[in-house]
């Protein structure tokens, strides 16, 4: 497995990659922030790769001067195989050269199956973003 950032040439894979493992509200409420984040900074979007296929993606934002991790989503036939760690810690590193203060995690419901996955990594509920919606990725501006 191999996790770098996302390239122009990923967008129909990681679109695709997001349809799979997401819900259907869920992709639905993605796509836009996607989208944003593309156009705002794409060195904030993670890849991960295994044959040459993309198995999972994490979307992350930088919102005054805190790193957040937005979306994260595994192939299912690829889940607990370590992919969302690596990316998690390729996004940390990336959120650690920004210098920014924190780094939180993006708490709506459709990250409430994931929570524990970031517990996991360390990330308690004082790292949690309840205002998540405040975020310019997702706010209509």
């Amino acid at each position: 497995m191999h996790v770098r950032s996302f390239q122009l040439s990923d967008c129909n894979p990681v679109t695709e990659l997001l349809r799979i493992a997401l819900s259907e509200e869920c992709y639905e409420n993605t796509m836009k922030p996607f989208s944003r984040q593309l156009a705002w900074d794409s060195d904030l979007i993670m890849v991960a790769e295994e044959d040459g296929e993309i198995v999972g993606a994490l979307i992350g934002t930088i919102e005054r001067n805190h790193g957040c991790y937005y979306r994260i989503a595994i192939h299912p036939d690829h889940r607990r195989k370590g992919i969302g760690k690596a990316l998690v810690s390729a996004m940390e590193q990336r959120f650690q050269s920004r210098k920014v203060s924190r780094i939180l995690v993006a708490g709506d419901e459709h990250n409430a199956a994931a929570m524990p996955f970031y517990e996991a990594l360390g990330y308690g509920a004082n790292q949690i973003l309840k205002s998540f919606q405040k975020l310019s990725i997702v706010s209509q501006q």
